[in-house]
C-alpha cells in the first residue's frame, strides 16, 4: 500500500485539500461535522499530517524498532541484547518499545512509524492476530520473531517470520514425560482466546497425549489468568496455587491429581515452582515440573528446570538478517523455523519403576 497523502484524505472525505488542512490545524473556519469526518479518516488511514514527519521521510532514516510483549521475560532480554549489537553493526539505532500485555502491538507500531525515523520493525513475542489490511498500513518491512503464526492465518508472502515449531516442540516435551511414565500431565497454558504460540503449544500437548492413547482431561488444562501479565512468574504462581487449592478441596486422598506439570514457558514454570514449594510439594519427588524456552535462570533454580531450549542466538541473528535483507532490497519475505532442544534437568524424573512404591502408573500419589 502506498503512503497516504493529504490529497487521498481529501478525496476520501469528499472535501478540498484546504479543508483537510484547516481540520488538521484546528482552524475555526470549518464545520464541526466536516472536521470530525476528516480527523476520523486521518486516524483510520494512519495519515501523518505534520510537516516534520514528512521531512523525516526524505532523510536517510536509520532506525529499527523492536516491539516486545513480555519484556520481563529473560528469554526476550537475551534476544534483545543480541539484536541491539547487530543493529549497531549496521550503523542503525534501535528503538525498544515495551507493549503491555493488553495493548495492540500493531497500533503501537503505527504510532511509532509516525513519530520515529523507522526503516523496519521487529515484533517480539505476544499474540498476533491482525488483518493483512491493517498490517499493510505500516509501510515499513517487519519480521515476526518468536511469534507462532497458524499456517492458515496469513499469506506467507505477506510477512516474514523466525520461530521454532511450537506445536512440534511442545509435543516433544509431553512425549518425553509420557515415556518417563507420566500419564496424568497438567499444563499451564495460554488463555482460550490465544491465537498464536499458546494455542500451538497446547495443540502439541493434546496431540502427544492422544498419540499415546491418553485421554485429554479438561481439569488438567490450566489457563493463564487474564488479569495478570501473560507468561509471567506471577501468572504461573497464581495458576498453580489455585490448582493446588482445588486439589485440596477435592479430597480423594491425593495432594495432586497429576504426576507432572508442564508450563508453556519457563517463567510460568518457575512461578509454579514457588507455589509448589509453599505447599510442601516435592519437585520432582511428588510432581515433575517442566517448562519451555530454555532461559538462563532455569539452570540456577532448585531443582534446575527441565525445558525445551530455543536457540536464542541463532533466532536473534536470523531475525536481523532477514529484516536487513528486506530493507536493503536483497530479498522478499522469508521464513525460518528452528529446532528446539529437549534439555532434561533435575525437576523431572522417570516414575516407571516406582509404581510399587506408592505412585500409580495412572498418575497421582496413592
Amino acid at each position: 500500500m502506498e503512503e497516504i497523502t493529504i490529497k487521498d484524505i481529501a478525496r476520501i472525505c469528499g472535501v478540498g485539500v484546504s479543508t483537510v488542512s484547516r481540520a488538521i490545524n484546528n482552524h475555526p473556519d470549518i464545520n464541526p461535522e466536516t472536521k470530525q469526518k476528516v480527523l476520523n479518516a486521518i486516524r483510520e488511514y494512519n495519515y501523518v499530517p505534520n510537516n516534520s514527519a514528512r521531512n523525516l521521510k526524505r532523510q536517510d532514516a536509520r532506525a529499527v524498532a523492536v516491539l516486545v510483549k513480555g519484556i520481563g521475560n529473560s528469554f526476550f532480554s537475551e534476544m534483545i541484547k543480541i539484536m541491539e549489537a547487530q543493529i549497531k553493526k549496521k550503523k542503525y539505532s534501535m528503538v525498544l518499545q515495551h507493549v503491555d500485555f493488553n495493548e495492540d502491538e500493531v497500533d503501537v507500531a503505527l504510532e511509532l512509524v509516525k513519530e520515529k525515523r523507522l526503516r523496519g520493525i521487529i515484533f517480539l513475542g505476544g499474540y498476533f492476530h491482525h488483518s493483512e489490511e491493517k498490517l499493510s498500513q505500516l509501510h515499513v518491512p517487519f519480521v515476526l520473531s518468536t511469534i507462532g503464526v497458524l499456517p492458515r492465518e496469513y499469506n506467507r508472502h505477506f510477512y516474514s517470520s523466525v520461530t521454532v515449531n511450537d506445536e512440534k516442540e511442545s509435543y516433544k516435551m509431553v512425549d518425553y514425560l509420557i515415556r518417563s511414565g507420566h500419564r496424568d500431565i497438567a499444563i499451564i497454558c495460554a488463555k482460550t482466546t490465544d491465537a498464536s504460540i499458546g494455542r500451538l503449544r497446547l495443540q502439541g500437548y493434546k496431540k502427544a497425549l492422544r498419540d499415546n492413547g491418553i485421554p485429554v482431561r479438561e481439569d488438567l488444562i490450566l489457563s493463564m489468568k487474564p488479569d495478570i501479565e501473560d507468561y509471567s512468574l506471577e501468572n504461573g504462581y497464581v495458576v498453580a496455587r489455585e490448582f493446588l487449592e482445588r486439589a485440596a478441596r477435592g479430597g480423594n486422598g491425593r495432594r495432586l491429581p497429576c504426576t507432572a506439570l508442564y508450563a508453556i514457558s519457563d517463567a510460568l514454570a518457575i512461578g509454579a515452582q514457588k507455589a509448589l514449594a509453599e505447599a510442601g510439594i516435592d519437585v520432582p519427588g511428588e510432581v515433575s515440573l517442566a517448562g519451555f524456552d530454555g532461559v538462563e535462570i532455569g539452570k540456577y533454580v532448585t531443582p534446575s528446570l527441565t525445558t525445551i531450549k530455543q536457540p536464542v542466538e541463532k533466532m536473534a541473528l536470523e531475525t536481523i538478517h532477514i529484516l536487513f535483507d528486506i530493507i536493503e532490497g536483497k530479498s522478499a519475505h522469508q521464513h525460518r523455523v528452528f529446532a528446539g532442544e529437549l534439555t532434561v534437568r533435575a525437576s523431572t524424573r522417570d516414575i516407571r519403576h516406582t509404581a510399587q512404591n506408592g505412585i500409580s502408573k495412572k498418575g497421582g500419589i496413592v
